[in-house]
């Protein structure tokens, strides 16, 4: 077992990493939330006879459990998801110490995290990621949420969890694009503050494609614990540090709301936005193309995308990308490489040279 601390003073909490242990999840619940009697399990349709499990374990570690299962995909980080899950809690009267736990990927983990956060003012949460995505990304840091028809994540809190519960065994039944979606956000921890774990990836990118336990179980914990040190350092976004998780991320967003939720999975809009902004830092001078080249090679052989989605609008993509979270006063900001393992924010980026990497010039 891999155990990560994220130090966040009285939020702290920890990363469980194991493998073959899906009865531990209920002793480990009742270690980080000893208070708590009853027990929400959020899941979805992919993943309910995993959901079902987690609750079992709960209910033999003493809590009354509800479960609720709501359609898979980006489009369950709805408003009116979240207000089936508000009914679920109001169905299992449950107080302000029942907990939340999200057992799936990372739409589960927002749509259910957002609902604790808000719920009686704030429920405790615990996170049981079933993707690679979720495991490596979005089940740490507290970020929650659900989409706008408007733009993506732009309603949202937030709100730590009180632990993450990560069993690689659970990710045997997973599909092989939402697998291999999840390895982009693993090459972005590379890219952004870790040419070690870069470079482990391309010497292994045979055994992780292939689900090989070792590697597989020593990128999850790594990646974990970058994450873990940038929250630490900067838990809501204030001193500007924590947005170098968003690499890519300007780019990714636009692809998917344009594209329309789901077209494409978070990953690989990811992996075509990290394409797209290593292109850009070429153009601003920042970089060499020799990093792109390397970069790209890498996301290939995982056989991820490494250019937009073809039919988006250019002008609709930057009207995205104006509204995005890093913008200020509608002048873009991308988080754009200096060289492998740093990472920058980047203001007052010239919008000729956004179109020309979009449309490949």
């Amino acid at each position: 077992m891999h155990i990560v601390r994220v130090n966040l003073g009285p939020r702290s909490y920890d990363v469980r990493v194991t493998a073959g242990d899906r009865p531990g999840l209920g002793a480990f619940a009742r270690a980080v939330l000893p208070h708590s009697r009853q027990a929400l399990v959020v899941t979805d349709e992919n993943t309910i006879r995993l959901g079902e499990l987690a609750a079992e374990s709960l209910r033999a570690a003493g809590f009354r459990t509800g479960i609720v299962t709501v359609p898979p995909g980006e489009a369950s980080k709805s408003l009116a998801e979240l207000s089936r899950l508000y009914d679920a809690l109001y169905e299992l009267t449950a107080d302000r110490r029942a907990a939340v736990v999200a057992v799936g990927g990372g739409v589960v983990g927002d749509l259910a995290g957002f609902a604790a956060a808000t719920y009686n003012r704030g429920l405790p949460l615990l996170m049981v990621p079933t993707s690679l995505l979720a495991m490596v990304d979005s089940s740490v840091g507290g970020k929650t949420g659900i989409n706008h028809p408007r733009g993506k994540n732009l309603i949202g809190a937030f709100h730590q969890p009180s632990g993450v519960w990560i069993d690689t065994d659970n990710l045997d039944s997973l599909p092989d694009r939402e697998y291999r979606s999840g390895l982009a956000e693993v090459v972005k921890y590379g890219v952004i503050l870790d040419p070690d774990l870069f470079a482990f990836l391309e010497a292994n990118a045979a055994g992780l494609i292939s689900r090989q336990p070792e590697p597989l179980a020593r990128v999850i914990a790594r990646s974990c614990r970058l994450k873990a040190d940038v929250v630490e350092q900067d838990e809501r976004e204030e001193t500007g540090l924590r947005a170098i998780l968003n690499y890519g991320h300007t780019f990714a967003h636009a692809f998917e709301t344009v594209g329309g939720y789901g077209a494409w999975l978070h990953g690989e809009a990811v992996a075509a936005g990290m394409a797209c902004a290593a292109r850009l830092a070429e153009k601003l001078g920042m970089i060499g193309p020799e990093f792109t080249d390397r970069q790209n090679r890498l996301l290939a052989s995982f056989r991820l995308p490494t250019a937009p989605p073809p039919g988006c609008r250019t002008e609709e993509l930057l009207e995205v990308m104006r509204r995005d979270k890093k913008a200020t006063a509608g002048q873009l900001r991308f988080i754009l490489p200096r060289r492998l393992g740093q990472v920058e924010a980047t203001g007052a980026v010239p919008e000729a040279l956004v179109r020309d990497v979009l449309e490949g010039r």
